[in-house]
């Protein structure tokens, strides 16, 4: 008896991965294009859609996570919204880093050799 078991993998025409690896390269040349513009307080959000669209294609197609099974593709849209969530609080903390109020008080030790040096 054999033992031989067959997948049952999707596959793909190869206009479709043409296709997908084409609107990577046209992604791309956006990507470079947009650099040369300054959108102010969006060039972050504008970079990010750009990666996101791009990492959303390589993951759909190239991962086969639209013809898998549905819960690898909730695990990694979890994954991304829980990458959003840290992402959002370390561009809260980089936004209001230079608002911090640093307040220098004196020296603890007027005769530390630090100070010597500075006189």
């Amino acid at each position: 008896m054999s033992e031989h078991t067959q997948s049952n993998h999707h596959i793909l025409p190869l206009k479709v991965y043409l296709g997908i690896a084409g609107a990577l390269f046209v992604l791309t040349i956006i990507t470079v294009a947009v650099s040369f513009f300054h959108f102010g307080e969006l060039n972050i959000i504008v970079a990010l859609l750009i990666a996101a669209t791009k990492g959303t294609l390589v993951a759909l197609y190239f991962m086969h996570l639209k013809y898998d099974n549905k819960l690898y593709m909730t695990i990694f849209v979890l994954s991304l919204i829980f990458l959003a969530i840290f992402l959002g609080f370390t561009m809260l903390d980089t936004n209001f880093r230079g608002e911090i109020d640093v307040s220098e008080g004196p020296p603890i030790d007027q005769n530390a050799i630090i100070y010597e040096q500075q006189k």
